[in-house]
């Protein structure tokens, strides 16, 4: 099947599909004559584990790794465990990150219960407030703690 054929039966964009070759995730397809891509069963199925892992918010690497163990079925899958747990830990982060994210987004919420002009709203007020806020303090030279083990030095600590 061509590209477009292979697109249908995954139900996955023909960029995506290129993109995921250039990354090394799908084989090279060979070539027809007229120097088309001609893509096989093994393709649709390779392609379909890459987009469940993806479905599954994994990254590009972590795929890689899965991809190398499915070619390899007599290896152990202990790094496959190991992958494993620590995406279930990076998910873990990311449900804390939208919990904030939800509790912050609410809070902006109840700053204006009705509708007002945009020089009373309490959302677009604060949101300015906000990023006024985090322009003053990107903008310092300084690096937040960078002059932390100053005084330990100063004191006499041998840590280095």
């Amino acid at each position: 099947m061509k590209i477009g054929e292979l697109a249908l039966a995954a139900q996955t964009q023909v960029e995506t599909i290129r993109y995921y070759e250039r990354e090394g995730l799908l084989p090279q397809a060979p070539r027809s004559e007229g120097n088309y891509r001609i893509y096989g069963a093994e393709h649709v199925e390779r392609l379909a584990f890459v987009r469940h892992c993806r479905s599954l918010d994994m990254t590009l690497d972590e795929i890689r790794v899965l991809l190398r163990f499915k070619d390899e079925p007599q290896a152990a899958c202990g790094e496959v465990n190991a992958l494993l747990d620590e995406h279930i830990g990076h998910v873990a982060t990311r449900i804390r990150e939208l919990r904030q994210l939800d509790k912050q987004l609410k809070a902006l919420r109840q700053q204006c219960a009705g509708v007002r002009d945009e020089e009373h709203c309490g959302i677009l007020n604060k949101l300015v407030q906000a990023s006024s806020a985090t322009r003053i303090r990107s903008a310092s030279p300084h690096v937040p703690g960078a002059h932390g083990n100053r005084g330990r030095r100063a004191r006499g600590s041998t840590s280095d």
